[in-house]
């Protein structure tokens, strides 16, 4: 069939009474209908029915805000399939892992996809707020937004390490009991917190019941309906930023001097301010076809490039946990070694000083620095000082994390990766 005739077919069904009562809009001629498409579709409706030509820039946004997305998604039908199989029980969650990966038919690859899904959005999610903060993004009115991103970042950091017990090896098991005892180290409250996830004072079965309904639940939960606030927020917002918006988007105008030949919503009247939509139409498209399609490639794209890495590089599993043998060193999952490399110098100020001050600094930026120069931009010459900042912290971040990965050995002794380690640590 050539596409011609399938898109003769699909305009006889979307006129038909059938397609009537299920599409309001059958595929779009013209303008007005591109407008209804996305504002009657109940899947389409949360995106403008224009947007500016810079959002659909894959230089600027790196499309990694809907990378992180994309992998959630990917995360929720894996996820979904691995429940029918998975068993929270110490006794059971090993052997069904076994099953999964010698029995259930494309139980390996589900699997292999859903570890690899989950990593990537951790990355994913760091590089797009590293993306916000480098174009300036994260500045009036985004502050709020912001705030929201960092509250995701935070959700995905505890997804993944929610879900890094159950399988319940050795590499799990002890990545846990490394990551809940940096928790512990936060004064007053750190014993209770660790408590509390633990379900006592080692990891067992009350561990692995309460990270299984945090992991498959509480979390979701909660990501979901920060993810929906987060991209109505960037329609409402003004979309995503660009080099022209410090007197684009939002005009403060004193209440007393609003036109009064025109109706104004509550929120701007609150504000005392009128946004400025639409006050360069020649630089807006209309989001179908030309965001919508951008948006289905990239969802093929990631979901085919989490796919190709589930076949080639199976998830690990290491032997069954064994609480009384200790692998030497113990290590936290990847995302969490730079924090434990700083526990092993000072479990104060690696367990509670760093961690609490990036968080802070991070919650209180978009207030603390209220310029509006070199919004929209990469790397804008206006905001020198605060990239300079920002890049040492996180090539910091970075060094902690590979030495963490490669450099400790057991007994957390430093040796170089392209080394073989001392004959006296061979045995540990």
């Amino acid at each position: 069939m050539n596409p011609p005739l399938l898109k003769r077919l699909w305009q006889s069904f979307a006129r038909s009474r059938v397609g009537r009562s299920i599409f309001r809009v059958g595929l779009p001629q013209s303008n007005l209908e591109r407008s209804q498409a996305m504002t009657s579709s109940f899947w389409l409706h949360i995106q403008p029915a224009k947007v500016h030509k810079h959002s659909l820039k894959a230089g600027y946004s790196l499309g990694l805000g809907l990378v992180s997305l994309y992998l959630f998604i990917n995360l929720i039908g894996t996820g979904v399939l691995l429940m029918f199989y998975y068993v929270p029980s110490t006794d059971r969650a090993y052997n069904t892992m076994k099953d999964l990966q010698f029995v259930v038919s494309a139980g390996l690859l589900i699997r292999n996809m859903h570890r690899w899904a989950a990593h990537l959005m951790v990355l994913f999610v760091i590089l797009h707020l590293c993306r916000v903060f480098y174009t300036g993004a994260y500045k009036r009115p985004r502050e709020f937004n912001w705030l929201l991103g960092v509250g995701l970042f935070l959700l995905t950091l505890a997804l993944s390490f929610t879900g890094y017990l159950l399988p319940w090896d050795q590499l799990a098991f002890w990545a846990i009991t490394v990551g809940t005892s940096i928790a512990g180290y936060a004064p007053v409250i750190g014993p209770k917190v660790k408590y509390i996830l633990l379900g006592g004072n080692v990891v067992g079965q009350e561990s692995l019941t309460r990270f299984y309904a945090l992991h498959v639940i509480v979390l979701p939960t909660l990501a979901l309906l920060m993810v929906a606030v987060h991209l109505w927020r960037v329609r409402k917002d003004g979309g995503l930023s660009r080099p022209d918006e410090s007197g684009d988007v939002v005009e403060q105008i004193p209440l007393g001097q609003l036109p009064t030949n025109k109706s104004y919503g509550l929120m701007e009247l609150a504000r005392g301010t009128t946004p400025q939509v639409g006050k360069n139409p020649q630089d807006e498209v209309f989001s179908w076809p030309h965001l919508v399609f951008r948006e289905i490639l990239l969802f093929l794209l990631v979901t085919a490039v989490v796919l190709f890495l589930a076949i080639f590089w199976n998830a690990p599993l290491e032997e069954f946990a064994n609480p009384i043998h200790p692998p030497n060193p113990a290590k936290a999952p990847w995302y969490f070694l730079g924090l434990q490399e700083l526990v092993s110098y000072s479990a104060f100020w690696g367990g509670v000083v760093v961690p609490g001050l990036l968080v802070t600094a991070l919650l209180l930026l978009p207030y603390l620095d209220r310029k509006r120069e070199g919004v929209g931009r990469w790397f804008a010459r206006e905001r020198v000082v605060a990239n300079t900042i920002f890049s040492v912290c996180l090539a910091t971040a970075v060094v902690f994390t590979v030495i963490g990965s490669f450099f400790s050995v057991p007994n957390w002794s430093w040796v170089e990766p392209w080394r073989n380690p001392p004959a006296a640590m061979e045995g540990h």
